[in-house]
């Protein structure tokens, strides 16, 4: 069985959600996995409704996979530092939002990888306004 590991600010050290979360076990499966995002807020773009929001890295969603809001699930692509239309890469980590029914994948290049840290120094922008925890493979 794979175990994960989870960070709230300062971490998690038993990697499990706190009572009365909802955390879709079935999304820390996808870890590892290859997966091609169509990126609809390039990196240097701003936000279509909130026009002072920045998009320091490429955003945007995988089709056909639904996530928990009902729409299709959203990624933050990390290790690509020019604007793409597409990107096909590895999920490294989920974005684990405790006060939204959202949850966002983190998509890079196969050969790179990131930390807990560097992962939420690249999405604080956006992940600023939640409480959040990343889920990692160990």
């Amino acid at each position: 069985m794979k175990k994960f590991l989870a960070m709230q600010g300062g971490g998690r050290p038993d990697g499990k959600p706190r009572i009365g979360e909802t955390f879709h076990l079935q999304t820390a499966y996808e870890l590892g996995k290859i997966v091609t995002v169509t990126v609809d807020r390039p990196l240097g773009s701003f936000h279509p409704e909130h026009k002072d929001m920045y998009y320091p890295v490429n955003y945007g969603y995988i089709e056909g996979i639904i996530a928990p809001d009902g729409e299709e699930q959203d990624a933050y692509i990390l290790g690509v530092n020019e604007a793409v239309e597409k990107f096909t890469g590895k999920i490294i980590a989920v974005i684990h939002r405790l006060d939204d029914v959202e949850e966002k994948w983190v998509v890079c290049p196969e050969n790179i990888s990131f930390g807990k840290e560097e992962i939420m120094e690249q999405v604080k922008f956006q992940e600023q306004y939640f409480q959040s925890e990343i889920i990692m493979q160990n």
